[in-house]
């Protein structure tokens, strides 16, 4: 197929679409009935995809941690830190989320089925026995997330556990299958404008039938833009600066000079893998870090590392849930946290992966997918705040397994 020299970026394409969806529902409401299947087909890919991409990435990446050199002490100290810093981050999000309430400042008259909201109450004790599926095959076709990564990461770890051939076989089969996933994953994407356009259309379209106004859609937009922002300033200002500094023993403003370079290229490529090199490059030659631990804790971090994301497919949730009117039980918040997690540990490290990761949480807690729509506005400028913390956090981690491994660095 030959690319048009006039074809446009997809972020380009989804802030087109969002004006032109604004447009056709403001303007003309009674006509988004004609339109609204297109949003519900792109919802539907992004469902399609939820399943196999999660069980395949983390079985693969359970997998691979389990078969590197020197896992037993290394694995463990680069493991710890990637969940330590993850859940600070969620914890950051989910402070400012409860406090701000950006969805809850106006009343965007947005319903739920009822069947849905208690799809998702459940005790946060029933959530923990029920993360052991009975039957795999029937959590996959339900899209019981936490069963489902459950049992991925019990199979990544006993992957590792069999004999060689078996292993190198079974590891082969997964990639290769998610590999395939990914490419499916892609496709769905490219038509993100067409379903931004769509669900666009639809939401304004209900907004101006119940009678509310656009400038309070648009308000309690900017309120969760900006609690999004806060938090990654938070988490990659203050939080990540301070373990480099108490863990890693480490000079964190000297630190932050040397990854400027790696900072702007995630910041614009929106891709931690496209930004791979570049960070390993500058890791070691800039802070003097091993190759060793370069080449096991940067790639390992761009997987499963994902400080940024988890921050904001929390916040993202929450505001969803306040937008919806939904009061999320405490076990409910808790399934949240855990599964944004989980998420991010799953999340791949390509544009705009975060927005496959929210379908996750999602249905976790049985909020509706067209909630995503309330948030496609500004995911394109918040995906590259978000991907330049997700690098900066892999970069920390190595200083600080370096220095804990008794390593001279530069900084």
């Amino acid at each position: 197929m030959v690319k048009s020299k006039f074809s446009l970026a997809i972020h380009w394409q989804i802030l087109i679409m969002l004006a032109l969806g604004g447009l056709f529902g403001y303007f003309f409401p009674h006509l988004t009935k004609y339109t609204n299947w297109i949003g519900d087909v792109f919802l539907r890919g992004l469902n399609m995809v939820i399943v196999p991409l999660i069980f395949c990435s983390i079985m693969t990446g359970v997998a691979s941690v389990g078969t590197a050199e020197n896992l037993g002490r290394l694995g463990l100290k680069t493991m710890g830190y990637y969940i330590l810093s993850t859940l600070l981050a969620i914890l950051t999000g989910f402070f400012f989320v409860q406090m701000i309430k950006p969805g809850i400042g106006a009343d965007l008259g947005l319903q739920v089925p009822v069947e849905e909201i208690s799809a998702g109450k459940e005790s946060f004790g029933e959530v923990l026995i029920n993360i052991v599926p009975v039957n795999i095959i029937r959590a996959m076709s339900e899209g019981n997330m936490l069963a489902i990564i459950f049992f991925a990461i019990l199979a990544g770890f006993f992957v590792t556990r069999v004999g060689e051939k078996s292993r190198v076989l079974l590891v082969d089969v997964v990639n290769a299958i998610l590999d395939v996933i990914m490419k499916i994953t892609m496709f769905v994407i490219r038509f993100t404008p067409l379903g931004v356009f769509s669900i666009i259309a639809k939401v304004l379209s209900q907004q101006i039938n119940s009678g509310n106004q656009v400038g309070e859609i648009i308000g309690s937009m900017g309120i969760y833009f900006l609690t999004v922002l806060l938090g990654l300033v938070i988490q990659g200002f203050v939080t990540l600066p301070l373990l480099v500094k108490f863990m890693g023993r480490a000079d964190p403003i000297k630190h932050m000079k040397n990854m400027s370079t790696v900072l702007l290229t995630a910041f614009s490529t929106s891709s931690s893998n496209a930004t791979l090199p570049v960070t390993m490059e500058a890791v070691e030659t800039k802070n003097g870090v091993s190759n060793k631990i370069t080449s096991f804790t940067i790639p390992l971090g761009a997987t499963i590392n994902m400080n940024g994301t988890a921050l904001y497919e929390c916040v993202a949730v929450m505001f969803i849930a306040q937008a919806y009117g939904i009061d999320l039980s405490f076990g409910q918040q808790m399934v949240v946290i855990f599964t944004a997690l989980l998420a991010a540990i799953g999340s791949a490290g390509i544009p705009m992966a975060g927005l496959v990761m929210m379908a996750v949480v999602l249905n976790a807690v049985g909020l509706p997918l067209e909630g995503i729509g309330l948030i496609l506005a500004v995911d394109r400028i918040l995906d590259m705040f978000r991907t330049a913390i997700n690098v900066y956090g892999d970069t920390c981690g190595a200083v600080i397994i370096a220095k804990s491994e008794g390593e001279k660095l530069l900084v």
